[in-house]
């Protein structure tokens, strides 16, 4: 599968708000977002965003940010890329 085929995703789609993309890119962490498996990605922006409360939304977009920074963690649980599949960005061709 296609890293960026979101097609055999079961959920609804949500798509990536302005304000999620502009963190990203000035914490530096597009690269490690995109480089996160779609189902993940997906999971992120769906909670982010369906929080009621600002504080909350901001809440759960930092911590999306510090878990991409620091790696190896997918919403509070271990993450190990390399069982699931993912290919390194070093790796790819």
């Amino acid at each position: 599968m296609n890293k960026d085929d979101l097609s055999s995703l079961s959920r609804p789609l949500y798509p990536i708000p302005d304000y999620v993309s502009e963190a990203l890119e000035t914490a530096g962490l597009t690269q490690a977002y995109d480089d996160r498996p779609p189902y993940q990605r997906n999971d992120y922006i769906s909670w982010i965003t369906r929080a009621k409360r600002e504080d909350t939304r901001q809440r759960r977009l930092d911590q999306m940010l510090d878990e991409l920074r620091d790696g190896g963690v997918y919403m509070k649980m271990e993450w190990n890329p390399d069982r699931s599949g993912q290919v390194e960005s070093g790796d790819r061709q």
